[in-house]
C-alpha cells in the first residue's frame, strides 16, 4: 500500500508516513492496530464515539436506510425519517429550543449556527448586528466562520479571520484553581468581561456570544460556578444571542443530554455533531429557539433561509442518528457519567496527583484533563510525549500541548478506567525519569 497519495488532515503528514499508526478494526472500547495489538480508546475517538465501537444496531439501520432510499435531496424534497428524527430531538431538546436544522458536521453547524443569528437580527431589523464574540483557546470547527470564531492561534495564522471577532479571555486559571473537580468555585467574574466587550464594540454591532460549555480541543476547560449564567444574563440584558457550541458535550458527556441542561443555562441556538451518530457516518445538527425560527420563516417569501447542505438530513445519517438515540435511551447513557462511572473516573484521575511534573488534573463529567508543567523552548511538550509513550502502552489519549485529555466513550467500565490508570502512571513516570 502506497501511502502518498492521502493527504491527511490536522497530521504531521510527513512524520506519519514514516511511522504509520494504522488501525485494523475497533470493537466496545478498544481499536484493534494492525499488529493485533489492542488500544484502550481514552478518546472516543475524536469525542464521537460516545457508544463505543462496533454497535451492530447502528450499522444495520444504516444499511437497511440506505438499500431502501439511499439518498434524497433535502432541497424542496423531504423523507420521512428526517422528520422523525427533528421530532425526537426537539423532545429532549431543553427548554423551547424546539427547531433543529440538520448539517454534515460540527464545522458546518457551527457555520450555520452564526447564520442563524445574522439571520434573525436581519429578519428583525438590525442588519447591522455582525460581530460574533468568542472566547480564546475556544475550537468551532474549520469552517470558515468557526475559524474566525476559533480561539486556537495555530488554527488560523495561515487563514486570517473572515469577519468581525473579539474574544473573551480563557476562564482556565491554574493559579487559583488547580485540581479543582467539577466546576471550579473562583472565577465567575470573567464572565464580566462580555459586558466589557459589548460596551466597547456597542451592542448594536454584535449578534451573539459564541462558546462551548466545556472547552474541548483547548484542554477540557471547565467553566467556573455560574460563569455560563453570567454570560447568559449579560447577553440577554443587550440582545446578544448566546450560542452554546455543544459539538463535543451534547449526548451525554457531561452526565445530562447537554451541557445547557446539566449546567441549567438556556442558549438561544445550539451546535451538536459527533455523539449524534457516534461518529458512525457524519451528521451534525442546529438547535434554535421558536423565536429565531419564526422571525427568519415568517420575515419573507419563497426560501427564507438561503444556506443548507446537500448531505444536509441524509437518510442513511438519519437511520444511525434514530439507531443511536435508541441506545442512549434504552442504556441510560445519557446520565451515566453523573452516576457511579463517573465518580470513579474523577478519582482515578485525581489520585495521580502526585506523580512529577502534574501542575494541574480538571474533569467533569466523562472529560479529563492532565496538564503538565512547560517543557523548556524546543522541547517537544510534555503532553505529546505521554500520549505518544501510551500509544506504545496500548492506549489512545490526545497530547495537547502540555496536556493530556480523555473523553472516553460513555460505556466505560471500572476495568477500563484502571487499565487507564495503571498505563497512565507508568508512561508519566517513563517520561519524566527515563
Amino acid at each position: 500500500m502506497n501511502l502518498d497519495a492521502h493527504w491527511m488532515p490536522f497530521t504531521a503528514n510527513k512524520a506519519f508516513k514514516k511511522n504509520p499508526k494504522m488501525l485494523h478494526s475497533a470493537s466496545g472500547m478498544y481499536w484493534n492496530f494492525d499488529t493485533d495489538q489492542k488500544i484502550l480508546d481514552m478518546t472516543a475517538g475524536l469525542w464521537c464515539t460516545n457508544l463505543g465501537h462496533g454497535r451492530k444496531k447502528v450499522a444495520e439501520a444504516m444499511y437497511n436506510s440506505a438499500c431502501k432510499l439511499d439518498y434524497a435531496p433535502s432541497f424542496s424534497f423531504g423523507h420521512e425519517s428526517a422528520f422523525v428524527l427533528a421530532e425526537r430531538l426537539a423532545e429532549i431538546s431543553p427548554a423551547n429550543l424546539n427547531k433543529v436544522f440538520f448539517t454534515g458536521s460540527g464545522s458546518e453547524s457551527v457555520d450555520t449556527a452564526i447564520k442563524m443569528a445574522l439571520a434573525y437580527h436581519v429578519a428583525n431589523g438590525h442588519g447591522s448586528k455582525k460581530m460574533i464574540i468568542s472566547r480564546e483557546r475556544g475550537y468551532h470547527g474549520v469552517n470558515m466562520g468557526g475559524t474566525a470564531a476559533g480561539g486556537l492561534p495555530y488554527n488560523t495564522r495561515t487563514f486570517g479571520r473572515w469577519g468581525q471577532v473579539d474574544f473573551l479571555s480563557c476562564p482556565l486559571d491554574m493559579e487559583n484553581s488547580a485540581f479543582s473537580r467539577g466546576q471550579p468555585k473562583l472565577g465567575v467574574e470573567k464572565a464580566d468581561e462580555l459586558e466589557q466587550i459589548i460596551n466597547l464594540h456597542g451592542a448594536e454591532n454584535i449578534a451573539a456570544v459564541i462558546v462551548e460549555p466545556i472547552a474541548g480541543a483547548g484542554g477540557v476547560i471547565i467553566p467556573p460556578q455560574n460563569y455560563l449564567k453570567r454570560l447568559r444574563e449579560i447577553a440577554s440584558k443587550h440582545g446578544v444571542l448566546l450560542i452554546f457550541d455543544e459539538v463535543v458535550c451534547a449526548f451525554g458527556r457531561t452526565g445530562s443530554f447537554t451541557a445547557s441542561q446539566e449546567f441549567d443555562v438556556t442558549p438561544d441556538i445550539y451546535t451538536t455533531a459527533k455523539g449524534l451518530t457516534s461518529g458512525m457516518i457524519p451528521m451534525g445538527a442546529v438547535f434554535c429557539t421558536d423565536t429565531i425560527h419564526d422571525a427568519i420563516i415568517n420575515g419573507s417569501e419563497g426560501i427564507e433561509f438561503f444556506h443548507g447542505y446537500t448531505y444536509s438530513a441524509h437518510p442513511t445519517a438519519c437511520a444511525a442518528a434514530l439507531a443511536c438515540l435508541d441506545i442512549y435511551e434504552e442504556e441510560g447513557l445519557f446520565t451515566r457519567a453523573n452516576e457511579g462511572i463517573g465518580q470513579y473516573f474523577e478519582q482515578v484521575l485525581h489520585n495521580l496527583k502526585e506523580l512529577p511534573g502534574i501542575i494541574d488534573i480538571r474533569n467533569y463529567g466523562l472529560l479529563g484533563a492532565i496538564e503538565f508543567e512547560p517543557q523548556q523552548p524546543g522541547q517537544t511538550p510534555m503532553g505529546v510525549n505521554v500520549s505518544n509513550d501510551l500509544w506504545n502502552n496500548g492506549v489512545m489519549v490526545r497530547g495537547l500541548g502540555n496536556a493530556i485529555v480523555v473523553s472516553p466513550p460513555l460505556i466505560i467500565e471500572k476495568t477500563h478506567i484502571d487499565e487507564f490508570a495503571e498505563k497512565v502512571w507508568q508512561s508519566i513516570k517513563t517520561c519524566y525519569n527515563g
